[in-house]
């Protein structure tokens, strides 16, 4: 069991060196983070962007260019393609977005002849460590899928129980979030834990325990579920919620990052190969993180 992001940097240094390939990686904070992924040892990098920008930022940075494999390529659209049919036809190889608009990468991931796209549903995971939780908590999904149905939020469950698998954990706890802990059946959030409790129970989504609805404090703590009389061994234990719909998850997300100093690590999964997505905003130490989660992954 994963308690800090310390105990995922070291599963990720116990798993064979992955190949990092960064499209557009003309970006100080992103070489930053690379930098620190290679001298632990986590990663091979491949620079995929404006040489002679990359190599300005290196110097600034005063990092070794001897260390990079850097792919000259100035155009964002033909770095992105270039990156993601590389990564895409090598075993062990990560996918991260340096220097891009989300859309312009994602936009050659899902192109057919790379081969990158399959048939799952990408998703977007976020691993935190919280000062005030007993492991790290994993959410989903705050990036990538607007307002998920039932199936789609199978999909996204799914997902996240491969991450856990590959991570250590063969029975993670998923808690189902919406606004209130009963079902109402004009909140649809509510129906559809039902329904996936119900495939759960069923067979038809394995490797994981779920339950809900639960309101976030009951999903992440035990005294709240109690004193509202919420009986389930999932809540106040969960390794993963499930949010309603992306304004949920990016909220959560963004809260936990400027109020209460959580450090995370996030990618898309659902691809053949994990992508290292990160925030403009994140900072050097977050986009570490997610490197090295993508890593473990991987």
């Amino acid at each position: 069991m994963l308690h800090t992001i310390k105990d995922l940097i070291e599963l990720a240094k116990d798993k064979d060196m992955s190949t990092l390939v960064v499209a557009c990686a003309d970006d100080k904070h992103v070489l930053e983070a690379v930098d620190k992924a290679r001298a632990e040892g986590l990663i091979r990098p491949v620079l995929v962007g404006n040489k002679e920008i990359i190599l300005m930022l290196l110097d600034d940075l005063t990092i070794d260019p001897s260390y990079y494999e850097i792919i000259d390529i100035m155009d964002h659209e033909q770095a992105c393609d270039y990156a993601v049919k590389l990564v895409s036809e090598n075993d062990g190889h990560i996918l991260m977005k340096g220097y891009v608009d989300t859309k312009i990468i994602l936009k050659s991931v899902l192109k057919p002849e790379f081969g990158f796209k399959t048939d799952h549903r990408l998703s977007h995971v976020s691993l935190f460590e919280l000062k005030n939780y007993h492991k790290l908590l994993m959410m989903s999904d705050g990036a990538m899928n607007m307002y998920p149905n039932v199936d789609e939020k199978q999909e996204i469950i799914e997902n996240a129980v491969q991450v856990f698998h590959k991570l250590g954990n063969k029975n993670p706890k998923v808690g189902v979030i919406a606004a209130i802990e009963k079902i109402n059946e004009k909140m649809q959030p509510t129906v559809d834990a039902r329904e996936l409790i119900k495939r759960n129970q069923e067979g038809l989504i394995t490797g994981c325990m779920i339950d809900g609805p639960f309101a976030i404090d009951n999903a992440i703590n035990k005294k709240a579920a109690i004193h509202k009389g919420v009986e389930s061994d999932v809540a106040g234990d969960v390794d993963l919620i499930l949010m309603p719909q992306i304004e949920s998850g990016n909220v959560f997300y963004k809260s936990m990052m400027f109020l209460a100093d959580a450090k995370s690590a996030s990618m898309i999964v659902g691809g053949k190969r994990p992508i290292v997505l990160t925030s403009r905003a994140d900072s050097t130490e977050s986009k570490f993180y997610s490197i090295a989660l993508a890593a473990a992954y991987e």
